[in-house]
């Protein structure tokens, strides 16, 4: 057989492996997304009629039934959390618009405060109704709620997701896909994408999952047809080429890495021995330097860094502070050196050394703005020793940063007029206190709020809860750099609807982190 036709046997075996894509066309909202996925060709084949038909053939009757429901939920419907488990009710989006919800979903700001963050996590995880005026595929509120979760660094979270729903279209694929590459978990979506039929991966994605699946001699002879056939670009040429056969390209350097840069190039320049740092890329790459094989600095780097998206939890933070002795000094090992050194004092109860470290804890954690999660862990433990001074301040701040902070509002001693108006916010009382600063005043203009602020009274009353509680994050986040208005508004919204303990924590962060811009 010759090497023409065994290219175009190759060819044949993946239909649509290289239609042609519209350069001027975006890929997603995200714009790093792979392009794993080649556009289906149009058909070229009209209605049949008598002029394209054979003489003497018999056409037979076409039936036409509806599908039923069958093949699962709708991908808006899919969810990780039980309503029941998170207080939401699970007709949330009500009468939302879904390309509203869609919109606002996007527009949200990775960088909230942790207890929106975690609000916003919970509505994008929960399973809940489709909203009633959901598209005919049910697929626009979920891919925005995916692209939010990557957005902010959640990307297990997002994968999970993407699996249960599972190849259902292209667009989700090509998310599902990206989400398993940063992961190291992309087997089930290269099986996905060679057995479903309508799925036609790009060369790049073909030959990536051949290889990864073990067949480097199929990879090669794609590879082939992909050069013969002029369907890669120049620079997915010497970066494949490489991939496949890097002993060739052993004295070269090595290929520029594009802009935006891809998951599946990512990938690939890692599997040349050529890694790119993921401190300059989206913060769902940083997921990538969590795997065991990188090195400690790249992962707790990492770590703080999904720390502060609310994409780690706190143990797994910790847990990278504690790994081993740190064997340098300086930046983020200085923050190791502290956080080990909280771990030992509580350990014995010193509480003479917490007095004197705690102010370099404070510094370290601010530095990195990492507080809140450190908090949650060593914050109640903190907040139930007696240490005076400053570092007493610091550790009744921990405690109310944590789970435990209305148990910390009632045990702690409050000395000053901030600390006792903090007091009465964990308490989810402060009509008797004096706001000691104009963002206490804020706050207590929320506390203090009687019934559905009027700038949500329409969305609420018109059976648009979930599109209200968007509203309110997002004035809550702009709010917090200064227009103080729209933070006393947002948080007597969460309060009215139910949302007192996101209401609290919210709160508390605003007035004791320091997130001004």
């Amino acid at each position: 057989m010759t090497a023409k036709r065994l290219v175009t046997l190759v060819f044949l075996a993946w239909p649509g492996l290289a239609a042609a894509q519209d350069p001027g066309t975006p890929m997603s909202a995200i714009n790093w997304l792979s392009d794993s996925l080649a556009e289906p060709p149009e058909s070229t084949l009209g209605p049949v009629g008598e002029e394209n038909a054979s003489d003497g053939a018999e056409i037979s009757e076409v039936l036409v039934e509806p599908l039923d429901d069958t093949e699962g939920p709708r991908a808006d419907a899919i969810g990780l959390v039980p309503p029941h488990a998170t207080g939401l009710p699970a007709d949330l989006w009500g009468a939302s618009d879904t390309a509203t919800l869609a919109r606002r979903i996007t527009e949200e700001r990775p960088d909230m405060l942790p207890a929106l963050q975690s609000l916003v996590k919970q509505i994008l995880l929960a399973e809940l109704d489709p909203p009633e005026a959901s598209g005919p595929d049910g697929q626009q509120l979920f891919l925005a709620r995916v692209d939010k979760l990557l957005d902010m660094g959640a990307v297990e979270e997002a994968h999970a997701l993407l699996d249960l729903a599972g190849a259902a279209s292209p667009k989700i694929v090509r998310r599902w896909f990206d989400a398993a590459l940063l992961l190291g978990q992309e087997d089930a979506v290269c099986d996905a994408m060679e057995s479903a039929p309508d799925l036609s991966p790009t060369y790049p994605a073909r030959v990536f999952c051949l290889a990864r699946g073990g067949d480097w001699e199929g990879a090669v002879i794609v590879m082939a047809n992909a050069l013969a056939l002029d369907e890669i670009t120049e620079n997915e040429d010497r970066l494949l080429s490489r991939f496949l056969d890097p002993d060739l390209f052993e004295d070269r350097p090595p290929p520029e890495p594009p802009r935006p840069l891809t998951p599946l190039t990512f990938r690939l320049f890692e599997a040349i021995g050529e890694p790119i740092p993921t401190n300059g890329l989206p913060a769902a790459f940083a997921q990538a330097d969590l795997r065991s094989n990188i090195g400690w600095k790249a992962r707790v780097e990492a770590g703080e860094r999904l720390a502060r998206y609310g994409a780690v939890t706190d143990n797994q933070l910790v847990g990278l502070y504690t790994e081993r002795e740190p064997a340098a000094s300086g930046g983020v090992w200085s923050r190791v050196r502290v956080v080990q050194a909280l771990d030992a004092a509580l350990e014995t109860n010193d509480t003479e050394t917490l007095a004197t470290l705690l102010p370099d804890v404070w510094a370290e954690l601010m530095a990195a703005e990492v507080e809140v999660p450190i908090s949650r862990v060593y914050g109640p433990a903190l907040a139930g020793l007696e240490i005076d001074g400053e570092a007493g301040r610091i550790a009744f701040h921990m405690g109310l940063l944590s789970e435990r902070y209305e148990m910390t509002a009632m045990t702690g001693v409050a000395e000053t007029p901030e600390d006792r108006f903090l007091a009465g916010v964990a308490q989810g009382n402060v009509a008797d206190l004096t706001p000691p600063s104009a963002e206490a005043r804020a706050v207590a203009d929320g506390f203090n709020a009687t019934g559905i602020p009027a700038r949500f009274a329409d969305l609420v009353e018109g059976d648009r809860l979930g599109e209200a509680i968007l509203r309110a994050v997002t004035l809550l986040t702009n709010g917090a750099r200064g227009n103080y208005d729209d933070v006393a508004d947002g948080i007597a919204l969460l309060r009215a609807v139910g949302l007192e303990d996101a209401a609290r924590r919210t709160a508390l962060e605003f007035l004791i982190l320091e997130r001004r811009g």
